[in-house]
């Protein structure tokens, strides 16, 4: 196994083998696809629009660990769960600017990778990508058997016999021991659905408790941790 994804936990859901990566993604084998969500290109040069000192660097990190995962897998489709650009002012031409010059690279080094877009409440604000990149932005939910593609996790109920893959809540965990206490984003499995944490390197994260039925699996750093009588900060 490559080093880029070591860290990955294997795991079954609706009968397919899939892989929760150290990066916050998911791998589906069998599709070749890999599933990102809540990347939030151009979020820090929203903020600093409105005139919030905020660092840069953020879409050109994001690129990098999405090249990562496209050299060390096999991917031949991505799917961004939707907010794939924060708002208007991502359109930003440095921000565009690094987007196509990446889209251009791939083009060229792998010209069958297909990239699907299922639209988020922050893409219905920013707009699509633009049609240069070659992104195909579609509603939710994308189906795929078994899965259906959304960014709202609340859709399980109305996907059918579809297992729902979401983002949208940028789930973290808060791990405490002792005195110290950590906060980790991790992916949330239950019996209808799957929520992905943040892809994205600039966005927030919200505390979730694993109800009855779900599983937790925690990003440590470079692997993915499945959740095992573990103490829930406050």
């Amino acid at each position: 196994m490559s080093a880029a994804i070591a860290g990955a936990c294997v795991t079954e859901l609706a009968g397919e083998q899939v892989l929760l990566l150290a990066q916050k993604a998911l791998y589906w084998p069998r599709q070749r696809l890999l599933a990102v969500a809540d990347i939030h290109f151009g979020k820090a040069a929203s903020f600093r629009a409105l005139g919030v000192p905020v660092p840069r660097g953020t879409t050109a990190e994001n690129l990098a660990l999405l090249d990562q995962l496209l050299h060390a897998l096999d991917v031949h489709h991505v799917v961004f769960l939707g907010d794939f650009l924060h708002a208007r002012a991502a359109h930003a031409p440095a921000t565009l600017a690094q987007l196509t010059q990446w889209r251009a690279r791939w083009r060229a080094e792998r010209p069958a990778l297909r990239l699907t877009l299922v639209r988020g409440n922050h893409d219905l604000h920013a707009g699509d990508p633009p049609p240069a990149l070659g992104i195909a932005a579609v509603g939710e939910p994308y189906l795929l058997a078994p899965f259906a593609f959304c960014h709202h996790p609340d859709l399980a109920g109305a996907a059918g016999p579809h297992y729902v893959l979401a983002g949208h809540v940028h789930p973290v965990f808060h791990l405490v021991a002792r005195r110290d206490a950590l906060r980790l984003p991790c992916f949330l499995l239950g019996a209808q659905r799957a929520v992905l944490p943040s892809f994205g390197a600039f966005t927030g994260g919200y505390a979730v408790r694993p109800a009855a039925g779900e599983r937790l699996y925690l990003v440590a750093g470079d692997v993915v941790l499945a959740h095992a009588n573990l103490t829930v900060g406050r």
